[in-house]
């Protein structure tokens, strides 16, 4: 009877443990599963296929990726060619169902298409204006830190300069991102590179350097720092008028758009059904829309390339 009850026992706790393991083993088959198929969606999303497309184009793909870091947009390569490439078709289908011409199917494709790009740009442009005049109290707060700390560490003044909250907006952020990507042991190059293009302007660049010697060559670079600040105090007068015409180039840009609106709004209001006829159904009328869009367009890319000259 004892080892009846025994084998019983024995029997019962092998079915247990049977049916135990069985179950591990099929929920990890199941999460395998899963596992493969959401890599398998994520793959065939149209997002990572086009990220996938242009980071074959190595310039491309590393291009797109600083300019989205430099202006803290937080959105994948993958999302920004996705929309690009949704405004292109937008574009298209526009030029093909409402003008019905092969140069409007060109121009809305192009125009749309390039949008984002230039949106980005022109976002990077208005930050790099809103930091200039900061950019030489930041730096001289930061010179006081690194000849407080002996003039041993660059990470060390960027951390002190940030905890004791002594850089202000709109310098704060891109400090903050370059002590980030240091801190992360991302690559040198690349976070002096972000840093230098989330500023723009010359000056920019020189402290890049400056820094890129620091943490390279482990030399100290207080006396470099110094003479930057000089030379930077001599200039900004005339950084000021620079600055200016920066702004002059901004407004200048948005004027095109202002008196097509003027244009339209006038001829709509003296006679709205002849206006409607022109503009939106015979073909001359929506040629010169067309026109005007290109011309608009043309003005937008010329003030964010004199921008970028400027800068």
């Amino acid at each position: 009877m004892l080892a009846a009850a025994k084998l019983v026992f024995l029997l019962l706790l092998f079915l247990l443990s049977y049916f135990f393991f069985l179950g591990l083993l099929r929920m990890g088959i199941r999460r395998r599963r899963a596992r493969f198929r959401l890599q398998y969606v994520k793959e065939a999303r149209l997002s990572h296929r086009l990220a996938s497309m242009i980071k074959r184009h190595n310039i491309v793909y590393r291009h797109l990726s600083e300019l989205l870091e430099s202006v803290r947009f937080s959105i994948s390569i993958g999302a920004f060619l996705t929309v690009s490439f949704l405004l292109l078709l937008s574009g298209f289908l526009a030029g093909v169902v409402w003008f019905r011409t092969v140069k409007a199917v060109w121009v809305l494709s192009v125009v749309l298409g390039t949008l984002p790009y230039l949106w980005l740009r022109m976002k990077l442009i208005g930050m790099q204006l809103r930091a200039r005049l900061e950019f030489l109290p930041a730096v001289e707060v930061f010179y006081q830190y690194y000849v407080l700390y002996g003039q041993k560490n660059v990470r060390i003044a960027l951390k002190g300069c940030l905890e004791e909250n002594r850089l202000l907006y709109p310098m704060r952020p891109v400090f903050e991102q370059l002590y980030r990507n240091l801190s992360t042991n991302r690559d040198v190059e690349y976070s002096l590179r972000i840093f230098s293009l989330a500023l723009g302007h010359v000056w920019a660049g020189y402290f890049a350097n400056i820094l890129r010697v620091a943490l390279t060559e482990g030399i100290p670079v207080g006396n470099n720092i110094k003479d930057l600040i000089d030379d930077m105090r001599k200039a900004k007068r005339a950084d000021q008028m620079e600055r200016n015409r920066l702004l002059e180039i901004r407004i200048a840009n948005f004027t095109p758009i202002f008196f097509l609106g003027v244009f339209l709004a006038v001829n709509f209001q003296i006679n709205y059904e002849n206006a409607y006829l022109y503009y939106f159904v015979d073909p001359g009328g929506k040629s010169m829309l067309l026109d005007a869009l290109v011309f608009i367009f043309a003005s937008f890319l010329m003030g964010v390339y004199l921008s970028m000259k400027r800068i």
